[in-house]
């Protein structure tokens, strides 16, 4: 698979811009200044901590896109650091799709920086990339992450348990996604228009009230 080209891509204040291997220093101030903000919702590894190791996380990063499979990018506002935005799991061929994770720090959470730099994303993916599906998962405590598929009216597709280690143990998420055919005229587009239809990202009553009891193991 051919290595992921990374693009620049803005809408006002906000940018989306490749990963460098230069932002570990300026990355690790944001996030040691944001680590409460952002440690509930940190992925983990089972069975070990979490340590904030930037270098070795943007080599990581940009090792997925030379294989073809990720776009690691910088959220930037007016340009200053103010997140991540990593497009992830990229398939080509019957299924093309791919993932959306992100975070950004509380000094500019409640701006629209994020659905802005998901809908660039989503749209370049969908445009450029030719991609047929997005999906977004996210866990059931993570209102503001909620927010963000609720302005851009991501479907909502299910609960799916014990889906990712967050924070140290394996958490449940819901699924949002979004197909090509859905957004001909962009994500971006339809949300500043006004056009996101406002329940799509509805989750079921049966799923919240599922989520809210932690999935029973067999015994050990």
């Amino acid at each position: 698979m051919a290595a992921a080209v990374i693009p620049t891509l803005r809408d006002g204040e906000v940018t989306l811009r490749p990963i460098r291997a230069r932002d570990a220093k300026p990355l690790e101030r944001v996030l040691l200044d944001n680590r409460g903000w952002l440690r509930q919702w940190e992925a983990t590894y089972p069975g070990g901590g979490s340590v904030v190791d930037t270098r070795a996380s943007i080599r990581n990063l940009l090792a997925h896109a030379r294989n073809g499979n990720a776009l690691p990018f910088i959220i930037e506002v007016d340009g200053e650091l103010a997140g991540q935005l990593n497009v992830s799991s990229i398939t080509f061929g019957s299924l093309s799709s791919a993932t959306i994770g992100y975070w950004v720090s509380q000094s500019f959470a409640g701006r629209g920086v994020t659905p802005t730099g998901v809908a660039l994303a989503t749209d370049y993916c969908f445009s450029t990339m030719r991609l047929h599906r997005m999906e977004i998962c996210i866990r059931p405590e993570n209102h503001p992450s909620l927010r963000v598929v609720e302005k851009l009216g991501f479907r909502y597709e299910g609960l799916r348990r014990r889906f990712i280690h967050i924070n140290g143990d394996w958490r449940d998420h819901f699924s949002f996604a979004l197909v090509a055919e859905e957004v001909p005229h962009g994500v971006l587009r339809r949300w500043k228009d006004g056009l996101a239809p406002e329940d799509a990202a509805r989750i079921t009553p049966e799923d919240r009230a599922a989520a809210a009891i932690p999935l029973r193991l067999a015994d050990r």
